[in-house]
């Protein structure tokens, strides 16, 4: 796979990931809750989990098409700030969207 096309497929799965926290009731796509609803933390905890996960795989994937090049903080705070933005469609629809009953 060419670097291009793997630079879209990771802010793809970025797109998907930082939006599954919002768009489902279940504990990392996995593990029902009891309750009806999951809260906030909990969402917001398992949107750093899904960061984690799509840095992996971004890792791996510029593992098998080149060297990795080392990053420093600001990297990371960059690339948290823009899967936030990639969430707030999520959000929106979670806690921003009036439902019709």
């Amino acid at each position: 796979m060419d670097i291009s096309a793997t630079t879209w497929l990771v802010v793809g799965l970025a797109l998907l990931c930082a939006n599954l926290p919002f768009l489902n009731q279940r504990l990392l796509l996995l593990i029902p809750f009891a309750s009806e609803r999951k809260s906030g933390w909990l969402r917001v905890v398992e949107l750093f989990i899904y960061y984690g996960l799509v840095g992996v795989a971004a890792y791996f994937l510029e593992a098998s098409n080149s060297t990795v090049a080392k990053q420093k903080w600001e990297f990371y705070a960059v690339t948290g700030c823009i899967f936030l933005v990639f969430a707030f469609p999520g959000f929106v629809y979670r806690y921003l969207l009036k439902r019709r009953s």
